[in-house]
């Protein structure tokens, strides 16, 4: 297995201890950072589960409601008739899955099996998310929210030391190296304040807060078409984690092609 380079990061430390402070503050009076923790922890085994005992359209269709960027645009994809054309693509994917090495050909090779246009860039996040939920440890959350050096937008961004951060390109790439750091770097920062466990979880749900902040008070109409005015401080946050996924009615988050909510049975 190959060593991958790494690139320099540099990331604020203001930036992060607001987040972090924002983070406890906000879930406290829902049981704070560790019931989230914990959510993360079931969705992990939800996806495991669903791989290791056959991913089928049933199972294809339920992990596709705990993918917040997935789910409302995955339309037709996610349909049973349609679970066959999809299904070998998933497998090339996490084929391979203990040398992540390969993560950014099998990315590209699972990203280009679909159309190149802007109404599939939710393929990114598929593949994200599967490989992360797959192997926590192994695979960063390499997600479009969390950095996308083509739109030059994500969390990367928000936690970027610089003062014009607003007015310049990260000349980063947004491959497997590049997440991996973020994750470490992000991981020594709370370990320094104090986390010592669950950290790899802790650090996709300080992402989330920095993102969720993002979008509430930055994020234009494109964002707030899928997170609307927050209900209560957290909203935000549990939906970019895709802890949202189905509702106590058992209705799904998914979309059809033409914009239902559908129930997967």
């Amino acid at each position: 297995m190959q060593l991958v380079e790494r690139p320099r990061l540099e990331l604020s430390g203001p930036k992060l201890k607001l987040a972090l402070e924002s983070l406890l503050a906000r879930s406290e009076e829902q049981g704070g950072v560790e019931a989230y923790i914990e959510a993360l922890r079931l969705k992990a085994k939800l996806f495991r589960d669903a791989l290791d005992e056959g991913l089928d359209a049933k199972r294809f269709r339920i992990l596709c409601a705990h993918m917040a960027t997935v789910r409302r645009r995955i339309g037709g994809y996610a349909q049973p008739e349609q679970f066959e054309d999809i299904h070998p693509r998933i497998s090339g994917l996490l084929n391979g899955l203990k040398d992540p090495s390969t993560t950014d050909a099998r990315i590209a090779e699972f990203c280009a099996a679909f159309p190149q246009d802007r109404d599939h860039r939710w393929v990114r996040d598929l593949a994200a998310e599967l490989l992360h939920y797959a192997d926590p440890e192994r695979y960063p959350l390499m997600a479009r929210w969390v950095w996308d050096a083509r739109t030059n937008t994500g969390v990367l961004r928000e936690i970027w030391h610089d003062e014009n951060v607003d007015h310049i390109r990260i000349e980063v790439p947004d491959g497997y190296a590049t997440f991996l750091m973020l994750r470490e770097e992000i991981a020594q920062y709370l370990a320094a304040n104090g986390v010592y466990r669950d950290v790899l979880f802790y650090v996709d749900v300080l992402c989330a807060q920095v993102y969720a902040e993002y979008i509430g008070e930055r994020g234009g109409t494109y964002l707030r078409a899928d997170f609307t005015t927050p209900e209560d401080p957290m909203l935000h946050t549990r939906r970019i984690l895709g802890l949202d996924g189905v509702s106590g009615e058992g209705r799904s988050r998914l979309k059809a092609a033409d914009g239902r909510a559908e129930v997967v049975p």
